[in-house]
């Protein structure tokens, strides 16, 4: 259970990380796909990562402190067309330093829309996320907007597209739909 939340810091670079032993799980998913939202959720907080209509707000690893023992670190969005190749090119090395750089990157946690499944630039960033020695959990979010005649079909859909014994939890910040498993499960023993 997540008892306390707060928002701590924003980073460019390594150098700017706390100076800290506490282990760090970072969200990266497509710009759109839910993830201020999704960290609202797991946090119980309305407003606590801000969630905007425009896609590609998040220009900075935004670091969350839960329960004052791990860090939840927002990445920007990736495949946001209206993003210059050269702040799509810096965002990467930005997420690429952080990932190979920080020793207390615990899990890395990517977000899919459960409604359009996963998109080739999802499906690229999970590849590429296979060279680092990190945990990947596969998280969908929007879990709602698919009607219930047609979750389970999405849910097979989705879980094809993924390596075999690949994690995945199905949610939905709206209704709170797998919130409470996914805590329970990935953050309930930090």
């Amino acid at each position: 259970m997540i008892k306390q939340a707060e928002f701590i810091t924003s980073a460019v670079s390594i150098t700017d990380l706390p100076k800290d032993d506490f282990d760090h799980f970072l969200i990266l998913g497509r710009s759109n796909v839910g993830k201020s939202s999704l960290i609202n959720a797991i946090t119980n907080r309305k407003s606590l990562a801000r969630v905007s209509q425009t896609p590609g707000k998040t220009i900075t690893l935004n670091l969350y402190l839960l329960n004052q023992s791990l860090y939840l670190v927002d990445a920007p969005g990736y495949g946001y067309a209206k993003r210059s190749k050269t702040q799509t090119s810096s965002f990467m090395r930005m997420i690429n330093e952080y990932i190979q750089l920080n020793g207390h990157l615990k899990k890395i946690i990517l977000l899919v829309d459960f409604n359009i499944g996963p998109t080739q630039d999802d499906l690229d960033m999970y590849i590429e996320l296979q060279a680092f020695d990190v945990d990947i959990i596969i998280v969908t979010t929007k879990y709602d907007k698919v009607k219930s005649s047609h979750r389970l079909k999405q849910e097979k859909v989705i879980r094809t597209k993924f390596f075999e014994g690949q994690k995945i939890y199905f949610t939905s910040s709206e209704t709170k739909f797998g919130i409470d498993k996914l805590i329970n499960e990935e953050f309930g023993n930090e």
